[in-house]
């Protein structure tokens, strides 16, 4: 990396002549949601990488069974509503309203809310936004999303001075002008780096705001936002920004050709309102009966059919809830006018 006056670096090799010098921000912005996005393919995400509803039913029955406790908490409303933020192609919230019991479900709003078309297919009481609703009563379920919402890059110059990154359509990087203002007293509080040259961070402003805003369209209920994350006092050198492309994680070019992600200050989201808290997945979907504990070896003599199913059963939850993969990504939950239903 340079100081963006000489010796501009490339991405993989690629051609240096590929377009105009951005900041991250607006290139993955365009890279991911433009008219030739990625998040507008047809395969959707599980065609590149698999999140926590991709890798076991167990998920969205536990989402479910949130549900049914916020629903409790609420009295049973009339409406009980369910959001699913960057639904991808309804798999969440086709799997929440399958496991619903037949009451909830009666009283259930479900919407799936994700810019790209809505898939063939899906079911017809799961409502299609591109945005969430209004005057949320029930729970809206952020998985993997603030990842996505595109934020600037600063660097570090051999000044000490931190600078935003800025990048062509090809990947190739120089560093341009200070941070200041709004960012840099973000950085200050959230993610302060040392004068360090080469130290990296990822500005999470728009995330703050993107999920202030999706929290304020809960009226009554609880608001989660599931993502990888990373606490203010261990947050990593030289930031996350990383790609994936089928399955693999690759260098990030925002040329749409590969998801484009960086690791959520979830801390920093968090909306300042009573009972905000953050968990670890692991943490919550235990709290949601995903145990992971294997079943009694008794079974398999006596109910070797059953035995093998909660065998498998066992297995999806471990890997749910594991230390070093899903089971460490954060929860953030965000009770809005209720009570914690996971508390106590």
């Amino acid at each position: 990396m340079t100081d963006g006056t000489a010796g501009d670096r490339a991405a993989g090799g690629a051609d240096q002549t590929a377009g105009e010098w951005r900041g991250w921000r607006v290139a993955a912005e365009e890279a991911l949601y433009g008219p030739d996005g990625f998040y507008r393919r047809p395969e959707g995400p599980a065609g590149h990488f698999r999140t926590s509803v991709h890798a076991s039913r167990l998920f969205a029955a536990a989402v479910a069974r949130l549900l049914c406790r916020v629903d409790e908490v609420l009295g049973r409303p009339a409406e009980l509503g369910f959001v699913d933020m960057a639904a991808g192609r309804g798999e969440l919230a086709a799997g929440v309203l399958a496991e619903l019991p037949a009451e909830a479900a009666s009283r259930a709003r479900v919407y799936a809310v994700e810019i790209a078309g809505r898939p063939a297919g899906l079911d017809d009481r799961i409502e299609w936004l591109s945005e969430p609703p209004e005057g949320i009563t029930g729970l809206l379920f952020a998985n993997e999303w603030l990842d996505n919402v595109p934020v600037e890059v600063a660097e570090v110059d051999a000044a000490g001075v931190a600078r935003h990154v800025l990048v062509r359509r090809d990947g190739t990087e120089r560093l341009g002008e200070p941070v200041t203002g709004a960012e840099a007293a973000w950085l200050a509080r959230w993610w302060p780096l040392a004068p360090e040259p080469g130290l990296r961070a990822e500005i999470g402003l728009p995330r703050d705001a993107a999920w202030a805003a999706a929290v304020s369209r809960v009226e009554r209920g609880l608001a989660v936002a599931v993502d990888y994350a990373h606490p203010v006092g261990a947050r990593p050198p030289f930031g996350t920004l990383t790609g994936f492309r089928e399955g693999r994680e690759t260098t990030p070019v925002p040329d749409g050709s590969c998801d484009i992600t960086a690791h959520v200050a979830l801390d920093a989201c968090a909306v300042a309102l009573p009972g905000a808290r953050l968990c670890t997945q692991r943490e919550a979907l235990r709290a949601l009966g995903v145990t992971g504990a294997r079943p009694p070896l008794a079974l398999a003599s006596t109910h070797p059919s059953d035995y093998v199913r909660a065998l498998a059963s066992a297995g999806e939850a471990a890997e749910l809830t594991a230390a070093g993969g899903l089971g460490d990504f954060g929860w953030l939950l965000q009770p809005v006018g209720i009570t914690d239903p996971l508390s106590g």
